[in-house]
């Protein structure tokens, strides 16, 4: 926007630059700990940090120095690592609280333009309206029928109306909400030295709770910590009571409790859920909390406005209707006087400067078929803002000379509802009305006001209106949009339409979008005299919902959550923020959107495009199955861990201690980044689109998946403790033993690595999948053992033995026979399926 219509220039980039060097800029301070701390803090309170330490000084104490050092290399590299995910997660969620910085529009140099909120400077003019945050202290210089609320400063929920004429009310604050109208204010504080500054407060996000997903892994690691710890008793008393040597009993115990802490599971849903929201914002769509990215993949309704939306919002003056004349013209025949009447009322009825974009159109329809440009001199006197129910709005301009004009506009039925036409007049109206509307029109009524003396009543609805006509605008719906509702029915997800416009204009631009049920529509009206089972009933069975009024789309919303479905819900208005915020996943658009819009959201469409919800549910669907992928990963491999080092210990077996710490720490060191790492940057499965919605109380952890994990994991159990049994009978000493247990684990979880990439096809179509992590980590987990194995220094350090090609070959075999029988599993459940 480079065009000022406003009779300021404003400061210049220098005084700009000059004003922010003496008065600072306009943001908060903030008193948070460094990240590197925080972080640091979280890694060495982890219960793997203190059971690593704990190994260490055990080792230091028996005089074990190679194993003691490695340990603490451990702590280090498992420390790092952690870090390292906990800087990932929150740079990615640094980069979506920069992305969602406020904007404001300001005057400068004589041009209006939009800046980052925090680049405002004492001085500057900075244009406000309906629905935005005010982004500093300011004294009011022209307004338009404007309101503020102040409750974040006063605690007072009601408006309170802007008066330049009052020293008192001519003030605006930082942090307040324009609820209605517009202004032009100067800057006279920011920061720190604004009143919300100095009263210590800051918008906050309201703190939510946990998600359900959230909740059940945070109840399954305290049980797995709680098993860790009782096993670690059973086992530390055990070996106590054999050997009574209690350091001795302590690594022991140690193992089993390092091998069953589940601590990948939380940094890989922390991982997840950030580079998820990351990825989100790259594709457009920024998720303002985490945990909404696990509600996109369990949407089931999504409920979505017209204008905007599914339309261009291009809002082009297509065709008016002219009462005086009885004529239906377009922009060709907008010549005659009467039709040049109606369209300068509208006008006159509109803001001054519009911001809305019919009245822009309006504006633009004025200046290109009206003569003689009266603007310049006539000043509004009086104003009525939009409301009512239909709503509609009334300005009063006088001249010089005292000439008059009072012109109103508004929804059609409001129009002819205080018009002075009769019953036979109106259905007459109607006719055309709904003609207009079957087009797909949206349609505003017209008419002028004659009325003499300053003692204005107090409400428009009062006046007699004399009926001019209607204006019908063309607001195509958006060519990919058609394309966007089939991928979202094909999901298994149901759409509904939430409009202020009317049925017939709704109907017909639905059907025109190939929108299912176009002609199911009904209105707020209608819906409020239902009572609550009737009113869930039409929310269920329609799909295109009309005049709707804020409290009614509230309603609506809530009735959805009543039926248990998992909402989704745009907006973009003042009056949406309810709705929005009561909405599993409030939906705001970033250009169009107003900021009250966009606080009470929980994600935001940065270009407007509804298409964009497709990527934002396959992201959902894509994180959550391969968070599920991970941890029923980390199960399966957590189970063979644990049973092979209990087992031998509980049984007394040949060699007890076929597992140390060390073993244990080099094993989680593999886990880790393949769960939280590789899984993560899996590719959506084909099939991922096609499904219905999981519902939300369904995670991991129902039985059939964890049934699934837990027998995986024994399978793998059987492959070790038979290649245990197998050295044994064999002759093998412990060292050799050991190394075909291991070599036998690690290969197995290879094998579970690629297996486990799909739990429905055949890891053959898997391996086509495009992922380079997967890859590299694979083969840094196989140069690994070769090094551990053939390197006689490692080898010896990890208590091993080389194992030669007959040895290797079985080792593999029972690793691979392990794991493989489960592509048998998805063969049978893809035959059936």
């Amino acid at each position: 926007m480079n065009t000022n219509p406003f009779p300021f220039s404003g400061l210049s980039g220098a005084e700009a630059e000059a004003s922010r060097k003496l008065h600072g800029k306009n943001v908060l301070s903030s008193k948070s700990a460094s990240p590197f701390w925080h972080a640091l803090k979280d890694a060495v309170t982890e219960p793997m940090f203190i059971l690593l330490v704990t190994a260490a000084v055990i080792y230091f104490i028996l005089g074990e120095f190679s194993d003691a050092w490695f340990m603490s290399g451990a702590i280090i590299l498992v420390s790092g690592i952690s870090i390292y995910q906990d800087n990932r997660s929150r740079n990615a969620l640094k980069a979506l609280k920069e992305f969602t910085q406020p904007h404001a529009t300001v005057i400068r140099d004589n041009r209006v333009m939009h800046l980052l909120s925090e680049e405002i400077v004492v001085g500057d003019y900075v244009i406000v309206s309906e629905g935005e945050l005010i982004p500093a202290d300011g004294q009011v210089k022209q307004l338009n029928d404007f309101s503020v609320n102040e409750s974040i400063l006063t605690g007072e929920s009601f408006s309170v109306t802007k008066d330049i004429r009052s020293e008192e009310d001519n003030k605006v604050f930082s942090g307040t909400l324009a609820e209605a109208g517009q202004c032009v204010f100067e800057v006279t504080a920011v920061g720190e030295r604004t009143k919300l500054g100095q009263l210590g407060k800051s918008i906050q996000s309201i703190r939510k709770e946990k998600s359900p997903l959230q909740k059940q892994i945070s109840v399954f690691v305290k049980w797995m910590a709680l098993a860790g710890g009782m096993i670690f008793l059973i086992i530390w008393g055990i070996n106590f009571f054999k050997s009574f040597d209690i350091l001795d009993s302590l690594l022991k115990g140690l193992t089993i409790a390092m091998s069953v802490l589940p601590e990948e599971i939380p940094v890989a849903l922390a991982t997840f859920m950030a580079l998820g929201a990351w990825r989100l914002m790259r594709q457009g769509v920024i998720v303002k909390e985490t945990s909404t990215v696990e509600a996109l993949g369990s949407a089931t309704v999504l409920c979505t406005d017209k204008t905007g939306t599914i339309t261009e919002n291009r809002m082009e003056l297509f065709k008016v209707y002219d009462f005086t004349g009885n004529t239906i013209a377009e922009k060709e025949k907008w010549q005659s006087s009467s039709a040049q009447n109606l369209i300068s009322a509208a006008m006159w009825a509109s803001e001054i400067v519009p911001f809305n974009p019919m009245e822009k159109a309006i504006h633009e329809a004025y200046t290109e078929n009206i003569k003689k440009d009266l603007r310049p001199e006539f000043k509004m006197i009086h104003e009525y803002p939009l409301e009512g129910k239909p709503p509609m709005m009334t300005h009063v301009f006088e001249n010089g000379n005292g000439e008059r004009v009072i012109a109103v506009k508004g929804a059609p039925e409001a129009i002819l509802q205080h018009s002075s036409l009769d019953s036979e007049q109106i259905n007459k109206v109607n006719s055309y009305l709904e003609s207009f509307a079957r087009e797909g029109l949206r349609v505003l009524g017209v008419g002028k006001i004659k009325f003499v003396g300053n003692d204005f009543p107090k409400t428009q609805q009062e006046f007699k209106i004399d009926f001019l006509g209607f204006l019908g605008f063309y607001d195509p719906p958006k060519k990919n949009i058609a394309h966007v509702f089939k991928q979202l029915y094909s999901a298994g997800i149901q759409l509904k339409i939430i409009t202020g416009d009317n049925p017939l204009t709704t109907a017909a631009i639905a059907k025109q979008a190939n929108f299912r049920g176009y002609e199911k529509a009904i209105t707020s009206a209608e819906l409020l005299q239902l009572d609550e089972t009737n009113f869930d009933k039409a929310v269920s069975e329609k799909t295109i919902f009309t005049r709707m009024f804020p409290e009614v789309k509230l309603k609506i919303v809530e009735s959805l959550k009543r039926q248990n479905h998992i909402v989704g819900m745009t907006g973009d208005g003042v009056n949406d923020g309810p709705a929005l915020k009561a909405a599993n996943i409030g939906i705001a658009m970033g250009k169009r959107g107003s900021e009250i819009a966009k606080e009470a959201a929980s994600l935001i469409l940065t270009d407007d495009d509804f298409g964009k919800m497709v990527d934002a549910v396959a992201m959902g669907r894509k994180i959550y199955a391969n968070l599920k992928k991970a941890i029923q990963y980390i199960i399966s491999i957590h189970i063979p861990i644990i049973l092979t080092v209990a087992l031998p210990l509980v049984l007394g077996w040949a060699y007890p201690t076929i597992f140390t710490p060390v073993h244990v720490i080099f094993l989680e060191l593999i886990m880790g980044p393949t769960c939280s790492i590789v899984y993560e940057n899996e590719p959506l499965e084909a099939n991922a689109m096609q499904r219905p919605p999981r519902e939300m109380t369904h995670t991991f952890f129902n039985l059939k998946e964890l049934t699934i994990s837990i027998i995986q994991g024994l399978a793998i159990t059987v492959g070790t403790l038979f290649a245990y049994q197998f050295s044994v009978k064999n002759g093998y000493g412990g060292e050799l033993t050991r190394s075909m247990v291991f070599t036998t684990l690690i290969i197995a979880n290879i094998f579970l690595t690629l297996v486990n990439r799909s739990f429905y096809y055949s890891v053959f179509t898997t391996l086509q999948y495009r992922n380079i992590l997967m890859i590299v980590v694979l083969f840094v987990t196989l140069t690994l053992l070769a090094l551990i194995l053939y390197v006689p220094s490692i080898t010896r350090f990890f208590k091993m033995a080389s194992l030669n090609g007959m040895q290797s070959g079985i080792a593999i075999l029972v690793g691979f026979v392990s794991v493989f029988w489960f592509e048998g599993y998805k063969w049978w459940k893809r035959r059936w399926s």
